[in-house]
């Protein structure tokens, strides 16, 4: 290099368009992603809510009854916590308890000493055995179901006379109430139960299914029937939707950190996991001592493994390792041409005076072509090789 030659500068940063040529497959995905959220979020935006809401227009809601009855005068009422289901116990309301089983025992036991007395009526829906009992003491779920699902009333009920046969079947009870009305029995065990409160005021009733209160079952047979008269005897229906984010009735000793809610079985299968894996990786772990060069059975022009190699570092965007090899590989060649050892090659305060006394430059710009930053893009890599070469060449001219 001659004195008052000029190093190359680095090259502009890369165009808007070809910004756009790698980021637009992305772009894409994520407009992709979003129209199909809002086509999701417009098609669920309609009334539906969920299994027995009285609000759902779906199969399984109950949005059919609600509106029957209402043209007979009767209001109905969703509550999701206890205390509003608690404090709605009145003679006048008929309190219908959705799904019974996902109450905890605490408030199973709570709304029990709410309704008791309370003269209403309580309708438990499909209550299985984990709730039938405290809900309706002395009332027993049968662990085997119905074998049918439509049935005959065969009791001295009224609102089951009227109706006739229902789809009533689902679970099966037995009662230790002597006064208990226990209709449509299967295999002589009731799918429905009325028991009346010990004051003479008020009762309880344990349905064994929900199909009778389902929009697509309420034409069917006598459902329709048997449904208004068991929710229409008050004014006021409370529909109870037992919410799993209802904490109202928690213990406070009740938290509970993570691996206490853990079950057993799960940390046993944990560890044996972690042993599974251990076994594994020593099955694959082929070399369990220090790496051996081995000769390649064939014979790679070093062009195809620059190319390669370069191509990775493409790929992965590594334009500082690309550039620190190229000056890493060119220091080495350039030590022994300049009178310093190979073993100095990579230190600046003995290399760059060597070169600077030989090609009578400016050792700053030296530094920063042979120990300068990385490049900022691939031009920018281009130009650094280019000048790279010709440092070289410069060297070696006689």
């Amino acid at each position: 290099m001659t004195p008052g030659t000029t190093l190359p500068t680095a090259s502009a940063p890369p165009t808007a368009r070809r910004w756009w040529t790698r980021a637009r497959g992305i772009a894409v995905a994520v407009a992709l992603l979003l129209v199909a959220a809002v086509a999701i979020a417009v098609i669920r935006s309609d009334t539906r809510h969920g299994t027995l809401d009285p609000r759902s227009a779906d199969p399984y809601g109950s949005r059919a009854v609600a509106e029957l009855l209402a043209d007979r005068g009767v209001s109905t009422r969703v509550v999701s916590t206890l205390d509003q289901a608690r404090a709605a116990a009145a003679p006048d309301t008929t309190l219908l308890i959705a799904v019974p089983d996902l109450l905890t025992h605490r408030q199973q036991t709570l709304l029990r000493s709410a309704t008791a007395g309370s003269g209403g009526r309580t309708v438990l829906v499909a209550a299985g055995s984990a709730s039938v009992e405290k809900l309706a003491p002395g009332v027993t779920a049968d662990p085997a179901t119905s074998i049918g699902s439509t049935l005959s009333p065969d009791c001295s009920l009224l609102a089951a006379r009227r109706a006739g046969s229902a789809d009533t079947g689902g679970i099966r009870y037995t009662t230790t109430h002597l006064g208990a009305d226990k209709c449509y029995p299967s295999e002589r065990l009731a799918t429905l139960l009325r028991i009346p409160e010990a004051s003479g005021h008020g009762d309880t009733i344990v349905l064994g299914a929900p199909d009778i209160l389902f929009n697509e079952r309420l034409d069917k047979a006598g459902n329709a029937s048997l449904a208004l008269q068991l929710l229409g005897s008050r004014p006021h229906l409370v529909w109870y939707l037992p919410s799993l984010s209802d904490t109202s009735a928690a213990e406070p000793d009740d938290e509970k950190g993570f691996f206490e809610l853990l079950p057993s079985g799960w940390l046993w299968g944990t560890l044996q996991l972690f042993v599974a894996a251990a076994l594994a990786a020593l099955w694959r772990a082929r070399r369990l001592g220090p790496l051996v060069p081995e000769k390649l059975p064939v014979a790679i022009r070093a062009s195809e493994t620059v190319e390669g190699r370069s191509r990775l570092y493409r790929k992965a965007n590594a334009r500082d390792r690309a550039a620190a090899a190229l000056r890493s590989a060119t220091r080495i060649r350039l030590a022994p041409l300049a009178g310093v050892p190979v073993s100095q090659a990579h230190a600046p305060e003995t290399l760059l005076p060597a070169l600077s006394a030989r090609l009578h430059g400016d050792g700053q710009a030296l530094h920063s072509l042979l120990f300068g930053p990385p490049p900022s893009d691939d031009a920018a890599l281009i130009t650094l090789a280019d000048r790279l070469d010709a440092l070289e060449r410069e060297v070696r001219r006689p």
